[in-house]
């Protein structure tokens, strides 16, 4: 897709993208490898180590960065552009958006651009919980398959640096920031459509909004392609009900008609022959199995066997901050589940136990905590911390479940050890984003991890 040399610049192909994070800079540089030329705006600049070498990264490339510009630059930028890509989390009310639109200049997707380009069949996973489990999941049945695979997307790599890897199957979470504004040309071979429940209507505005972008996953899909979805959500059946895809579901029900699910301790196939024991999976609890089921429909229908799937599943291990076992002492077993960053989250995760010191709080992301009470009936006690910590604690004080309320995770260690007895799952699961103490979801369970560790590991093993 080179242009023919003594080109003059102005004749040749110009996008905008938006955000100089690892999305912008793999989209940049794949634009830049096929003659493009790039403009990339960064509303907030940083001089820390990431940024400076993304920075060098675009000029070596021949890139132009912009930084902080003023509406009216921006919308000057985008009049003498054909093409803006923002990057994940841009939201759509950006000024390089509306001017865009206004102009009617195509505005893309990191992944749309991807797919476009990619030669391998992608199977692609979205979901409001469990997106990077059943992503590792799958990737991991392929390779133990033979099957030459990367994950990429929200996991490691953007999709659009992956499509050049040259692997056999492409395995790629995608958010619904970036499905939001996906066009044509995203159509996996194989779709995975977890459960919808509530998130990010913060930046999506509502429920439906959040629903419909989800849903395009699925929306361009042709016959000869796949939607694996989860038969137990209402919302994610509707959508496979509408999808012109193959569609098979995964349910938790035994009962479940022309489903993958779990029988008599066994994941079985839709037709009920056997698949893989239950008893081979390092932790199966309910979450697990819908997540290995899911991981297995999809893995299948690109080249991966039974005995491979077996073989992961026999490996697979739990990933950090997604009810992960971090210590154990006085009968009381300590999970982190800080990657809960919604209700729903937290709700199956303490579903999952008996007795339950729960752990919860942070930044609301707009929204309803209220449905927090549904789980009180597994739980020992409450801990609310962070911004929204007065919301936790009023929910559970009117369930009449024991609150305690703590100032930071130490205080909120220090009250969990008070609460918990023998027998007792303490379990970090905080239904809020971390940013309004951490930089992330995994800065958050470090820190747990290191209070449970200082506090209530080191301190058994002095007795």
């Amino acid at each position: 897709m080179t242009r023919p040399p003594g080109t003059r610049r102005s004749d040749r192909r110009r996008a905008l993208v938006i955000g100089l994070a690892e999305t912008g800079v793999a989209v940049a540089r794949a634009l830049r490898a096929e003659d493009w030329d790039v403009i990339v705006v960064e509303d907030a600049p940083s001089r820390t180590r990431p940024y400076a070498e993304r920075v060098e990264e675009l000029r070596a490339l021949g890139a132009e960065l912009v930084e902080t510009p003023a509406d009216a630059r921006i919308r000057e930028l985008v009049a003498g552009v054909e093409l803006v890509v923002p990057s994940p989390l841009v939201r759509p009310a950006h000024p390089a958006i509306t001017a865009a639109q206004a102009r009617g200049i195509v505005v893309r997707s990191e992944i749309d651009l991807a797919a476009e380009r990619a030669q391998a069949p992608i199977v692609a996973i979205t979901g409001t919980n469990g997106k990077t489990t059943v992503t590792t999941m799958v990737d991991a049945m392929l390779e133990a398959s033979g099957v030459a695979t990367i994950a990429a997307g929200n996991i490691r790599r953007p999709q659009i640096d992956a499509v050049a890897d040259g692997a056999e199957v492409i395995v790629a979470e995608v958010s619904s920031f970036q499905l939001a504004i996906a066009q044509h040309a995203f159509k996996p071979r194989v779709a995975i459509l977890l459960a919808i429940t509530p998130d990010h209507l913060d930046w999506h505005g509502s429920f439906g909004d959040y629903a419909d972008a989800k849903a395009r996953i699925a929306a361009r899909q042709g016959g000869d392609d796949l939607l694996v979805f989860d038969a137990d959500d209402e919302c994610a059946a509707a959508i496979a009900a509408e999808a012109p895809a193959r569609r098979v579901g995964v349910s938790a029900r035994a009962d479940a008609v022309g489903c993958f699910r779990v029988v008599d301790d066994h994941l079985v196939f839709p037709d009920g022959r056997p698949l893989a024991p239950v008893a081979v999976m390092l932790r199966a609890l309910a979450h697990d199995r819908t997540n290995a089921l899911a991981a297995a429909a999809a893995a299948l229908d690109v080249g991966a066997s039974v005995d491979g799937i077996v073989a992961a599943l026999r490996t697979y291990a739990t990933m950090p901050h997604r009810v992960a076992l971090v210590g154990e002492a006085n009968g009381v077993q300590w999970y982190d589940d800080s990657k809960a960053t919604n209700p729903d989250a937290t709700r199956r995760a303490v579903s999952s136990f008996d007795s339950v010191v729960l752990l919860a709080g942070g930044r609301n992301k707009g929204l309803d905590l209220s449905v927090l009470a549904g789980a009180a009936s597994h739980l020992r006690g409450v801990v609310a911390f962070g911004e929204s910590g007065p919301e936790i604690a009023a929910v559970f004080a009117r369930s009449g479940t024991r609150v305690e309320r703590a100032a930071d995770m130490r205080g909120a260690v220090r009250a969990a050890r008070r609460l918990a007895q023998p027998g007792d799952v303490v379990l970090l699961s905080p239904a809020c984003a971390s940013f309004d103490a951490y930089a992330g979801y995994a800065a958050r369970g470090d820190d747990f991890a290191r209070e449970v560790q200082e506090q209530v590991m080191e301190e058994a093993t002095t007795r």
